[in-house]
């Protein structure tokens, strides 16, 4: 699996934390879950961390469901 790439994020002046990615917004964060947030991206990967809460990461599954019999024509 590729590691995630094309995310960034803002942190806005009020608190907030807007995760981007390919320029569109993913996310929008607030309160605990945006410090939370930050505290994550610090310790760790800031491209899977923010991959990881908005969700756009495969999940394992791709494979097997193209191997499928109803997707195999697709």
């Amino acid at each position: 699996m590729p590691a995630p790439s094309g995310f960034e994020y803002q942190q806005r002046p009020d608190g907030t934390v807007v995760i981007i990615h390919h320029r569109r917004p993913a996310g929008t964060l607030r309160g605990p879950r945006a410090e939370e947030f930050l505290a994550e991206i610090e310790a760790g990967d800031p491209q899977l961390v923010m991959a990881r809460w908005t969700g756009h990461y495969k999940h394992g599954n791709e494979r097997a469901a193209r191997q499928h019999p109803r997707n195999r024509g697709r």
